[in-house]
């Protein structure tokens, strides 16, 4: 089993940063996959970047250019620097790891942005 444990979240004006963590701890060392999703309300989840445990990073078209996810695979933990946010980006974040048909979910951290 793996536990996924996010962070981070809170209120920023539009234009702002907000820097995510999400740690990981249990059964982790077959994760091949870590990355975050988001939900606003009334709305699916949608993911949002993703970062492989061989560094590959890859984006949702629309963060792209202002997000950023990285690990640090001694402290087990995957981040998303997001910066000049929307309030189009308010959501709650949630944090995902896995490796093939293992899926794993955090909590979720709320973020709103104000305008």
């Amino acid at each position: 089993q793996v536990q996924l444990v996010e962070s981070g979240g809170g209120l920023v004006q539009a234009g702002g940063s907000l820097r995510l963590s999400c740690a990981a701890s249990g059964r982790i060392f077959n994760l091949n996959r870590m990355g975050w999703y988001r939900q606003a309300p009334g709305k699916q989840r949608e993911w949002v970047a993703v970062i492989t445990s061989g560094g590959s990073t890859n984006y949702a078209d629309f963060v792209k250019g202002r997000f950023t996810i990285s690990r640090d695979n001694a402290k087990n933990t995957v981040y998303l620097q997001m910066n000049s946010l929307k309030p189009e980006d308010a959501a709650v974040y949630y944090c995902n790891a896995g490796s093939g048909i293992y899926d794993y979910w955090g909590q979720g951290t709320q973020v709103t942005v104000s305008s």
